[in-house]
């Protein structure tokens, strides 16, 4: 193996560079991964792309990733746990385990946590070294663009999770990326009735079809004419102000509607909003995350045995397999949406 490897490395808002960097040294108790697939998540666009999107320069971004072990610390060979050649997919938070919420077992919420792509150097490059907590073995025979989405689906599994969706509930999701196209299959694998999916996307509302939404809507209005009296359950995964007061006014009286998507401008609601979830004593919940106990949590594993199973598709999903060279140029043309993606896969070692 070389000494040195390509990655994508950001500089500064939108200046993106692939270069060649040292490999990583793993430590007594990692890995080195060799990565074979690292997904775009929605809040890679800003972090890489705006001022202020990330605090720690020069970063190599991404988190939803996959790869094989190639190598062992001493302490992980010595444990067992791990052989070389297994292939993982990688949960990217690392809590600390020493606060509050760690020691509850609540790591989504620890309050001192490092994180892949964010924090720390990610898999937009050819090699990463990861702690032994932090590599979830998943069958050899599992495709690794799937492991590499597990990120996406077990968030969208920790968000539905959140509320009490039970069999015959009417359902509802606002965006359809692949969090929403997620959680559609969720809703439909808990036994929801119906499941509304909602996006200004016809492309997008395609997919959601293919995911097993029952019906879709692409503007406010459409939605309303089939709420009807309102879900029982609403996923909000698009983050944007409209979407979160649409999510609200579309909950059933005493209905939950849960927000995973992250808005970067200021979020209002209306009073007509307010009252809505006010007077139908509806339960707004926030979802954070993927992560529980033990970790990295039920919902990992849950939809890695899904993902297995073929209980949950995935493939649908990918627009575009890329290698590492044409990142760059992708990042911006996302940042400007002058392209139509759902899921963006780098591919680091092809291409």
């Amino acid at each position: 193996m070389s000494d040195t490897m390509r990655a994508a490395v950001l500089h500064a808002p939108g200046d993106i560079r692939v270069e060649e960097v040292p490999v990583p040294e793993p430590g007594p108790t990692d890995a080195l991964v060799r990565v074979a697939a690292c997904g775009v998540c929605g809040s890679d666009i800003p972090r890489m792309l705006r001022p202020g999107g990330s605090y720690h320069l020069p970063l190599i971004c991404g988190h939803e990733f996959s790869g094989h072990v190639v190598a062992l610390g001493d302490g992980l060979a010595a444990a067992g746990t791990v052989q070389i050649g297994d292939l993982v997919t990688v949960p990217p938070l690392i809590p600390c385990e020493t606060c509050g919420p760690c020691q509850q077992g609540n790591f989504s919420l620890c309050e001192d946590y490092d994180y892949f792509g964010s924090r720390r150097p990610g898999a937009y490059a050819q090699y990463v070294t990861v702690p032994a907590r932090n590599l979830m073995v998943v069958p050899a025979d599992l495709d690794p663009r799937a492991a590499a989405m597990l990120d996406p689906a077990a968030i969208a599994l920790h968000a539905v999770w959140r509320t009490k969706l039970r069999s015959g509930h009417r359902v509802a999701v606002v965006g359809a990326g692949p969090i929403g196209l997620f959680a559609v299959q969720w809703a439909r694998i808990a036994g929801a009735s119906e499941v509304l999916a909602i996006d200004l996307n016809e492309q997008k509302t395609a997919m959601a079809r293919e995911a097993g939404a029952t019906h879709t809507a692409t503007s406010p209005e459409e939605a309303r004419e089939l709420a009807g009296a309102g879900y029982d359950v609403v996923v909000e995964s698009a983050g944007a102000p409209p979407t979160i007061e649409q999510a609200v006014t579309l909950t059933a009286r005493q209905g939950q509607a849960v927000f995973i998507g992250i808005p970067h401008d200021p979020v209002v609601l209306p009073k007509a909003a307010f009252s809505h979830f006010l007077r139908r004593e509806a339960t707004l919940h926030g979802a954070w995350n993927s992560f529980s106990a033990p970790f990295p949590g039920d919902e990992w594993r849950t939809a890695a045995r899904a993902m297995a199973s073929g209980d949950l598709a995935w493939k649908f999903m990918i627009t575009h397999e890329l290698g590492l060279d044409e990142l760059p140029g992708t990042m911006h043309r996302l940042g400007e949406r002058s392209i139509f993606s759902s899921k963006v896969l780098f591919l680091p070692n092809e291409g």
